[in-house]
């Protein structure tokens, strides 16, 4: 049974969602405020955390940034109908997706189920391998983990996915339809963003190669190859 925290202010909202998450199969702890969500959030106990953007205390960014300081929990941001740029600050700090309100109950239903597919599980391996080499990189899926050279990578589980996506087909150019499917598990939807910050984000994050070749190269328009 999966373990969702849902950190929200609005009293009404919460009961809703409890109802529908409860008969989804789900377990799910509420917190109301910033700084108890932070605090419950960093415990390590839940699968997903379902995050507002606007709550006292502490606002969800705030939340955020601290909480990447020291978790990778996937988390979805509810942002406000028409706040772009919430959804580009949310993901530029880490979170693994976003929802506007007001929300469907079969999309919201449907972008936990995907989040948790793609950062599902420590015990099974991707494509069965145990461990993937490519140049000074070391990916363990069963971790989920990234190294360079002795140095571990801080992804999120949504940046793991798409480094793994990408090396896994070194020199082929990735379409961005596929990598939203594969990686973000929905199709991808004009104006949507969320892909590309994800990417920048894990540029970002990668060290520079020796040879001082880009890792990634982008094809406006089509996609990304992974260089190798």
């Amino acid at each position: 049974m999966n373990r969702i925290l849902l950190v929200e202010d609005d009293q009404g909202l919460c009961e809703l969602l409890g109802q529908l998450l409860e008969l989804e199969g789900f377990t799910l702890t509420v917190r109301q405020d910033g700084p108890s969500g932070l605090l419950e959030a960093q415990n390590g106990e839940h699968d997903i955390v379902l995050l507002d953007v606007m709550l006292p205390g502490l606002n969800g960014f705030d939340v955020l940034r601290q909480l990447r300081q020291k978790s990778d929990v996937p988390v979805l941001m509810l942002t406000a109908r028409g706040d772009d740029i919430d959804r580009v600050v949310g993901l530029e700090i880490g979170a693994d997706d976003y929802l506007p309100k007001p929300f469907n109950d079969r999309e919201l239903i449907a972008r936990i189920r995907a989040i948790l597919r793609r950062t599902r599980d420590k015990e099974s391996s991707s494509n069965g391998q145990d461990e993937l080499v490519c140049d000074d990189l070391t990916l363990y899926p069963r971790r989920q983990e990234a190294w360079v050279n002795e140095t571990l990578l801080p992804l999120t589980a949504t940046e793991f996915s798409l480094l793994l996506e990408l090396t896994q087909n070194p020199g082929e150019l990735i379409s961005k339809d596929r990598l939203s499917e594969a990686v973000l598990g929905k199709k991808l939807m004009p104006f949507d963003r969320s892909l590309d910050m994800h990417l920048s984000n894990l540029r970002r994050k990668l060290p520079e190669r020796s040879d001082n070749r880009p890792r990634v190269k982008t094809v406006r328009g089509k996609g990304y190859i992974w260089l190798d």
